[in-house]
């Protein structure tokens, strides 16, 4: 899906030809009353086209051409807003048919039981209900969305991520979640329905991305508002023109009383059309480019708070951090040779799988020369971990070997008689400080020295916190460690705070703060614990590798189940933000410049002094009010392409992007239109249309 998203162009063939006819079934007056100011674009067009035909037909105060022309061009003004709409909303329905294409009735192993060994019955995936028991081997296809309730496998989800590279899904913790329509690689699963029939995440993610459902954000409804205010304040204006230009021509005698087709091109031209036409697309868009970057977000609503999010929370592990820990110093305790302690504590470590007893291994080889053993060749007994104990280590020829937290290796020592020196604890202790963690390695009631483990920090993470600060968001780093450890960390990555130990009651109890401050909070999460949070925070992302429990909560689905997305995904809300204002101050500056090349020229037969404020010295009044109403239409086609692309976003304040908008958009949307008329007047002159 990813690669063939992120492949299309913006102005894909299939998707213009499509959009071109949507544009006309979007002509429906139904669907035209709910944007108020193309309706009233669809009014005037139809008003014009009568008063065109009539004149026409029967003759009239007005040219049948030019009456004819203003309607033609009003009628492209209309369609081309209607094309924007409907090429954004074509994109996320390709998106929707390559989903479709994903789709498919596979066959389901039903159990009786959740026992592998129970009575299995085959059955097609639509048959299944939520809270069946199926069973999934190797190269079998996940028949419906669920949590695995036993055995470990790697699947294969690169017909919804994109991604080749398989994952592994386990029973328990938060990587039990699986997707219907992935492929099982290895092994088996038993899997537990979580959806009925057509309410899989298959199926949520293809009505999703249609755009045609998608609802207003509160911003847009606002925004609406406001441009059918300002549509009807010109709307009154314009109307009081026709009663006002008679009754001056009749009280002075001389001149001629404006036309009806003039009054409905001046008012087409000062409404915000321009905005108007595009904002749909806008907000359609701003949804296509989340699922381009394999986001799924429930609602445009979501999309629109990413951008105004100003406190980011971010897990330490896998977001700020590799996610790994490694070696990288070993400490002897005073008395106990460098060597010695690098030899036990890579015994300890041989059996160990983990990260971190991987990383012990490599280390002691690489940097001090040690070979690689193996446990089983020794005549070894592999200790593993518990939580009981918290230690881990080999039985080796009488020998005992354990390596653990301090508390746990002091208490082992003491059990053999021994003590822990104080020099052993401080080393520890200062580990901790510096953000490590310290694993204390012991033989028997001995206490040889301390290993120290380090969580990486990310290349590049730091900087992009600097660009988040800079444009006034927060960031704040969750953690389950300690807050010695929290704070080394938080301090070399740059974020601006941390939760240290965090608790699902404590991230709740943090987000709640910040939203009594009026802050919106943004916060990523694939755990059921992280679902009270995520149903709190006011964008909540859910890695799609998570459980069902945190997919429910969050209102953004991210389908790479990558934590740091949340960066990415706060950066396109503000770059819709950004479009959405971008053009609503080209579009009102816009305005402003057409009512100086309408105005003069509409009341040009009723007060022909006001020829004199043809500063733009456009050829006639009939040529002045033409090339508005062709510039109108023309400049909202070439807008479109920097609506479904957005503005390029720059992680600036407020008030810098407010400056630097009203002077690019702004002015530009102020001396655009005397430019474009001018230029449109000349065409029109030098073919001889006036």
């Amino acid at each position: 899906m990813a690669a063939t998203s992120k492949s299309r162009r913006l102005f894909d063939s299939s998707l213009v030809r499509q959009a071109l006819a949507g544009s006309f079934r979007k002509l429906d007056p139904r669907r035209q009353v709910r944007n108020p100011v193309m309706f009233t674009v669809f009014v005037g067009s139809l008003l014009t086209s009568c008063l065109g035909i009539e004149s026409l037909l029967f003759g009239g105060h007005e040219s049948a051409g030019f009456v004819l022309s203003i309607s033609a061009w009003l009628w492209f003004t209309l369609i081309f807003a209607n094309f924007a709409e409907a090429l954004a909303e074509g994109r996320g329905k390709a998106q929707a048919d390559t989903l479709r294409k994903m789709k498919r009735d596979v066959e389901a192993k039903r159990l009786d039981a959740p026992d592998r060994n129970s009575a299995c019955r085959t059955m097609l995936a639509s048959q299944l209900r939520k809270g069946d028991v199926v069973l999934v081997e190797t190269g079998d296809l996940v028949p419906a969305d669920g949590e695995v309730i036993e055995g470990v496998a790697s699947v294969d989800e690169s017909a919804i991520t994109g991604e080749s590279a398989p994952v592994i899904r386990e029973s328990g913790g938060d990587r039990s979640s699986v997707t219907g329509g992935t492929r099982v690689l290895s092994d088996w699963l038993i899997v537990r329905v979580s959806t009925n029939p057509g309410e899989a995440f298959l199926d949520r993610m293809i009505a999703l991305v249609e755009g045609a459902k998608r609802q207003k954000t509160p911003n847009e409804i606002a925004l609406d508002i406001l441009l059918a205010a300002l549509t009807i304040v010109f709307l009154v204006a314009c109307t009081t023109l026709l009663p006002f230009s008679k009754y001056s021509v009749q009280t002075a005698g001389q001149g001629h009383p404006i036309t009806i087709s003039v009054v409905v091109a001046l008012l087409v031209c000062l409404i915000p059309t321009t905005i108007g036409g595009l904002l749909s697309a806008i907000g359609i868009a701003g949804m296509d480019r989340m699922i381009r970057s394999n986001v799924i977000a429930t609602s445009g609503r979501a999309v629109e708070a990413a951008g105004d999010v100003d406190v980011l929370l971010l897990d330490k592990t896998g977001t700020i951090t590799l996610g790994n820990r490694q070696a990288v110093e070993f400490i002897p305790a005073p008395g106990v040779d460098l060597d010695a302690l690098v030899d036990v504590a890579q015994l300890a470590s041989l059996a160990d799988e983990t990260p971190e007893g991987r990383s012990i291994v490599v280390l002691a080889k690489e940097k001090y020369g040690l070979r690689g053993r193996n446990v089983h060749e020794l005549g070894a007994t592999f200790v593993p971990f518990s939580a009981q104990t918290r230690l881990s280590g080999v039985q080796l020829d009488g020998r005992e070997i354990r390596k653990g937290e301090t508390e746990a290796v002091e208490a082992f020592v003491r059990q053999h008689g021994g003590q822990t020196a104080s020099e052993v604890r401080r080393a520890a202790e200062e580990i901790a400080k510096r953000g490590g963690t310290p694993l204390v390695v012991a033989e028997g009631g001995n206490a040889l020295g301390v290993v120290h483990l380090k969580d990486i920090v990310k290349g590049g993470i730091k900087e992009r916190f600097v660009q988040l600060r800079r444009m006034g968001i927060k960031t704040v780093m969750i953690t389950g460690d300690n807050p010695l450890t929290a704070a080394a960390i938080a301090a070399e990555a740059g974020v601006d705070d941390f939760l240290a130990q965090a608790t699902p009651e404590a991230k709740l109890k943090m987000i709640r703060s910040y939203q009594a401050e009026g802050r919106l909070v943004a916060m990523t999460g694939d755990g059921t614990n992280d679902s009270p949070a995520l149903a709190q925070a006011d964008v909540a992302v859910a890695m799609n590798s998570g459980t069902q429990a945190a997919k429910e909560a969050g209102n953004m689905v991210d389908l790479d189940s990558n934590p740091t997305k949340l960066i990415e995904i706060v950066e396109i809300g503000k770059q819709l933000l950004m479009t959405r204002g971008a053009l609503t101050t080209f579009s009102l500056a816009n305005d402003v410049a057409k009512y100086f090349a309408v105005i003069p020229a509409a009341f040009a037969s009723t007060y022909p002094v006001l020829g004199r404020l043809n500063v733009m010295r456009l050829t006639t009044p009939e040529s002045a009010v033409m090339s508005a109403v062709i510039f109108n239409a023309l400049i909202i086609v070439m807008l479109i392409p920097l609506a479904l692309r957005g503005v390029s976003y720059r992680p600036v304040g407020a008030e810098r992007l407010l400056r630097d908008h009203m002077l690019v958009y702004g002015l530009g949307g102020l001396f655009t239109p005397f430019i474009g008329i001018k230029v449109v007047d000349l065409f029109l002159f030098a073919v001889g249309l006036t």
